[in-house]
């Protein structure tokens, strides 16, 4: 008898999954690559700390951010306080003989200045320094009614008055400096700057006993890294400052009268009256730093806040008020780091774009894309902008965006291919990156159309999508079916 030959088992055909899932599994998987987003936000952090770092490196030899005042001429003179004391349960008055200075600011003050910028290297770390030269002419008066400000014109001393300058990083003070008084070389001192400039400078003794108007020629020359700053002091300040560096930025209390900007350099003009300070000539205090905070790569000058006038070596002084300044900062015109992290905030843009061409592809042409698959695209589109980041620290931005995107673009072809079953398609994403990329490059550089830009194309991205897809069943598999005509 012939006996049956066994036949094993036909396991079943796996359902395939409805598009809702395969959708809902994309954005999974999208989601989830915000994280490794996230990641590269800090190590862009770490980045930017690492370079400011080597910059500040540089300052130590160099000089720091630098900060001018002057010049002020600084007139001790004697001064009564009375005070009250306890002693043995009762009220003691005294009367006690001090020493205060009375800060005499210029009638006029104009100065020439010419910053020379230069590129300094640390590693693969770049940043701009500067040599200013500042040679300037101020005239002083010693105005007749000084009893007004509360000191008599006898309790003056005259003939210990002194010319100062503040300069709040002496360190990057270069040869060449010298005052004169009157047509008189002084020698100039070391410290006793002003407090708007953190009591560093330079000054020099003057006899001013004759009391008869004073004209002061000076010549600065000081190195520096940042911010570049004047503090206006008199009745009438004017200034004119030049430079190579074809990308200013003009910023603290007062902004130039004029100014012109070319590809050569610049030249700005400043014209400060004494009431657009709103500080008197004559003061019995000093002037306390310019109040600022810090916002990105720049300084934001706040309201100014008067503050005690601690460390300027005369206890019980009060203070002027605060100071106001000038800010020329030599700026980068691509700064690498702000450009990089403006293109990470449109990495989701990359990543929504590449999983919808693979979505359609999968729902509408029949390629199956595997969840892994969706994962790894992902992780390449992320690398991007890690591949961004290294390239441009070391051969600057514009070279690195199209190093960068030429690998992510060739490595998604490549494997796109493989993954949809067909170069045809393989050659549509690439053309789809490819417009992103030079997309996302454009928006990089329209800054203030950025938002404009990208809104409207999700608009119409969203639009195609909803077009494409209106005859799915989401909840099913395949298409509707038609409607039969009766």
């Amino acid at each position: 008898m012939t006996q049956g030959v066994s036949v094993p088992p036909i396991p079943p055909a796996r359902s395939e999954r409805s598009p809702g899932i395969k959708l809902v599994v994309a954005v999974l998987i999208a989601v989830a690559l915000m994280v490794p987003l996230l990641m590269i936000y800090g190590l862009l952090w770490d980045r930017q700390q690492q370079a400011q770092t080597a910059q500040a490196s540089i300052g130590q030899g160099w000089g720091g951010q630098q900060t001018i005042a002057g010049p002020v001429i600084v007139i001790p003179y004697r001064a009564t306080e009375t005070t009250t004391v306890q002693e043995n349960g009762k009220d003691v008055t005294r009367t006690v003989n001090t020493i205060r200075n009375l800060y005499l600011s210029p009638q006029t003050n104009k100065a020439d200045v010419v910053i020379k910028p230069e590129k300094r290297k640390k590693a693969i770390y770049e940043t701009v320094v500067y040599e200013s030269q500042i040679a300037g002419h101020a005239e002083f008066v010693l105005p007749a009614d000084i009893a007004r400000y509360g000191v008599s014109r006898e309790a003056l001393m005259l003939d210990r008055a002194e010319v100062r300058l503040g300069i709040s990083d002496a360190r990057g003070l270069v040869d060449g400096n010298s005052l004169t008084v009157d047509g008189t070389p002084l020698a100039l001192q070391p410290g006793k700057g002003l407090l708007s400039t953190g009591n560093s400078g330079t000054f020099a003794f003057v006899d001013w006993s004759a009391a008869a108007p004073m004209k002061v020629d000076y010549k600065i020359g000081v190195r520096g890294l940042g911010d570049f700053k004047l503090i206006p002091r008199g009745v009438d300040t004017r200034w004119t400052v030049k430079s190579s560096w074809p990308n200013p930025s003009f910023g603290g209390d007062f902004l130039p009268a004029k100014r012109e900007v070319k590809g050569s350099g610049f030249t700005a003009t400043y014209a400060i009256p004494n009431l657009a300070l709103g500080q008197a000539q004559v003061l019995t205090g000093d002037l306390s730093p310019p109040v600022t905070t810090s916002y990105g790569p720049r300084e934001v000058y706040m309201e100014p806040v008067a503050v005690e006038a601690a460390g300027s070596g005369n206890t019980g002084e009060a203070s002027g008020g605060t100071a106001k300044a000038v800010a020329i900062s030599l700026i980068e015109p691509v700064d690498l780091y702000s450009q990089v992290d403006r293109s990470i905030k449109y990495g989701f843009l990359f990543i929504g774009f590449t999983f919808v061409a693979f979505l359609m592809f999968d729902i509408i042409a029949g390629a199956k894309v595997a969840p892994a698959e969706y994962l790894l695209t992902g992780i390449a589109l992320v690398l991007f902008f890690v591949l961004l980041l290294a390239f441009a620290e070391v051969i600057g931005f514009m070279p690195a965006y199209m190093v960068a995107s030429a690998a992510i673009i060739g490595l998604l072809t490549f494997y796109s291919a493989a993954v949809l079953k067909s170069w045809k398609r393989a050659r549509f994403l690439a053309a789809m990156l490819i417009g992103l990329y030079a997309l996302l490059y454009t928006l990089l550089n329209l800054e203030a159309y950025a938002l404009l830009i990208g809104s409207v194309l999700m608009f119409f991205a969203l639009a195609g999508v909803m077009y494409m897809t209106r005859n799915i069943d989401w909840g099913g598999i395949g298409k509707k079916e038609e409607p039969v005509a009766a």
